[in-house]
């Protein structure tokens, strides 16, 4: 089953009794990548950069269900939601193990899913990465008041259901460059009625700020210990300024980490693999190398 919204087709399959759509490209039998977007974006977000990686690799995309192509069922689309289809894809696709790239709420769905399940992640590579922030001073301080907004009830409803200002407001301001008319189009497709808006609004009450939501924040502590303690390699991209993730911010919490490099890009807000693709890609595939490179050692000592 496919389907077309003003973008490539993209396949489906069956998943929980709906359906979840993703990108596929590379090398079937080579190391599984698995690209994860976040909020309000999709597979597409991964298009100028799945076939930089894609000769040395077996790349899979997919779209989270409620965003992109996938279905969008009667659930309340919380972390544990995701979390939920996420995993029933994984296991419909024979993904047993793989490496992630990662950004915004699919960061936070690969650090949970590396501290559920420790030997999935056989390497990170990540950016603009959701964290429990402590206080509210911790968020990005141009935003503050937005969010705070976002998460007010009837106020926050009216704002992204009803004014789609999440994905007319939020994508584009937080992307350096500007985006086209056609890239537009594609982010608005999934969000066409207030709704199929209720994923993009669940999100932002979905972050994990000041001990709120406890069970999302309780999540992301934990899944962040396991980060801390794990030592599969990572890539860490980082924009210039970046939005969640400061330059800064980046170089302290990779040395807080095991095997962790960072990137920093030449620009870059938040929604950094529209501003820098072509880098981002090649640093990935230069990293997926140097990865392969260090099993197949290891396992040749192995034997």
């Amino acid at each position: 089953m496919t389907t077309r919204v003003n973008d490539v087709a993209l396949p489906h399959i069956d998943v929980l009794g709906s359906t979840m759509a993703y990108r596929e490209a590379g090398i079937s039998d080579a190391p599984a990548v698995l690209f994860l977007h976040g909020n309000p974006t999709s597979s597409y977000i991964w298009r100028n950069i799945l076939p930089i990686v894609s000769p040395v690799a077996h790349c899979i995309a997919p779209d989270l269900i409620g965003f992109g192509q996938s279905g969008k069922p009667e659930i309340e689309y919380r972390f544990a939601d995701h979390v939920r289809y996420l995993d029933a894809f994984l296991e419909k696709m024979g993904i047993t193990s793989a490496y992630v790239a990662a950004q915004d709420w699919g960061s936070a769905l690969a650090f949970h899913l590396g501290a559920r399940r420790p030997d999935f992640i056989r390497g990170l590579a990540f950016m603009e990465f959701i964290r429990p922030m402590p206080a509210w001073s911790d968020f990005h301080p141009d935003q503050i008041e937005t969010f705070k907004k976002f998460r007010t009830p009837g106020i926050g409803e009216e704002m992204i259901l009803g004014q789609n200002l999440f994905v007319e407001g939020v994508l584009p301001a937080a992307t350096a460059r500007p985006l086209t008319d056609e890239e537009m189009s594609v982010y608005r497709a999934p969000f066409l009625t207030r709704e199929s808006r209720l994923p993009v609004w669940r999100f932002p009450n979905e972050l994990p700020i000041a001990g709120e939501p406890a069970d999302v924040y309780a999540l992301m502590e934990a899944a962040h210990r396991a980060l801390a303690a794990s030592t599969f390699p990572k890539l860490l991209f980082v924009g210039n300024p970046g939005a969640l993730i400061s330059p800064a911010f980046a170089k302290a919490f990779a040395n807080t980490l095991r095997n962790c490099a960072v990137v920093e890009l030449r620009s870059g807000l938040h929604y950094l693999q529209e501003d820098e693709p072509d880098v981002i890609g090649a640093e990935i595939k230069g990293w997926l190398l140097k990865c392969f490179s260090i099993h197949a050692a290891s396992v040749h000592c192995a034997s």
